[in-house]
């Protein structure tokens, strides 16, 4: 199995990645496409979500494929980049075919990230265009770029934030399996490498090092931060029906319990959407692929950590590399 930091989501032949940031304060989008449809199914965990066209993907329901999944900045307004992700993909004749029209499915998550900068800039229509232009596979960017431009984390009061970002990670397994992750981080908690235990990023203690104890933050009373939200996507060649992707989903969840804490809180919108593109005559069980699928997750979150920048304009929201250079 190939090292998760030598992976991206673009891995998964059939899809691209197209990140689009607003030069005007810290904001963007970026999108997820799959030209070819991918059946998609999501989970959603966290109470302050803000999505779009998640009930069709209910294993349930009708339509099971996705031509497109958007994760946009810009809170519930950042919904509106959909609108340019429809238009791109009508364009190129994509969409679930209907007697009169070919209608693209995008569905969307979203995060706030309103705090930094003018927040009547936010991600519209013509910014989920753009992200579609600048899709492609192979190496994408991470970090402070797309829809993790103005994420930020650890916001557990009284604690000081950092710098969030996107990132995205990937396994690939003898016999052709991928299972990989792409995922913006804007938590309001503290964020944990597991291998060493150790707190990497999150809401810096007052006093001048270290960081806000998440168990002495909840038994304190204090009234944390709002407007947060972790949301990523992921993504497998395997071939996987609705239900098999819901818990693919659920599963990828625990990927964020084991760095972040806390998580799925009132304060966060936490969502997972699942893919399979079913490019590969590959197979794996659903328990394996969950497993894998929460290790990704977990890898994703920290390699968005470790690639933030922070922005000059905004020095109290500093990087990770920025407190390590301190150090």
């Amino acid at each position: 199995m190939t090292p998760a930091q030598d992976g991206f989501i673009t891995d998964v032949d059939g899809l691209k990645i197209g990140h689009h940031t607003d030069s005007r304060r810290p904001t963007g989008c970026t999108v997820v496409l799959c030209e070819e449809g991918a059946v998609t199914a999501v989970d959603v965990r966290g109470s302050a979500p803000g999505t779009r066209e998640t009930d069709l993907l209910d294993p349930l329901n009708q339509v099971d494929k996705a031509h497109a999944i958007l994760l946009s900045g810009g809170s519930a307004f950042g919904l509106n980049a959909a609108a340019g992700v429809m238009r791109y993909l009508e364009e190129h004749d994509i969409g679930y075919v209907t007697p009169y029209a070919k209608v693209p499915i995008v569905p969307a998550a979203i995060l706030y990230d309103l705090r930094l900068g003018d927040p009547k800039i936010r991600p519209d229509a013509e910014a989920g265009y753009k992200a579609c232009l600048n899709a492609t596979s192979g190496r994408i960017s991470e970090g402070s770029v797309g829809a993790g431009t103005g994420a930020t984390l650890g916001k557990l009061q009284p604690g000081l934030p950092m710098k969030g970002g996107i990132g995205t990670a990937s396994f690939k397994l003898e016999g052709g399996v991928v299972i990989a992750a792409i995922v913006a981080v804007n938590c309001v908690g503290n964020v944990m490498d597991p291998s060493t235990g150790e707190i990497i990023a999150g809401a810096r203690s007052p006093k001048g090092s270290g960081f806000v104890d998440a168990f002495e933050w909840s038994r304190s009373g204090v009234v944390t931060d709002s407007g947060n939200t972790t949301i990523g996507v992921i993504a497998t060649n395997v071939a996987f029906k609705k239900t098999a992707l819901k818990k693919i989903a659920q599963m990828g969840h625990d990927g964020m319990a084991r760095v972040i804490n806390p998580v799925h809180t009132p304060w966060d919108g936490d969502a997972l959407f699942a893919m399979s593109t079913g490019t590969s005559t590959a197979t794996i069980d659903v328990g394996r692929a969950g497993t894998l699928a929460a290790e990704v997750v977990s890898q994703a979150i920290l390699r968005a950590i470790k690639t933030a920048t922070s922005f000059p304009e905004y020095p109290d929201y500093p990087s990770w590399n920025d407190m390590r250079n301190i150090q």
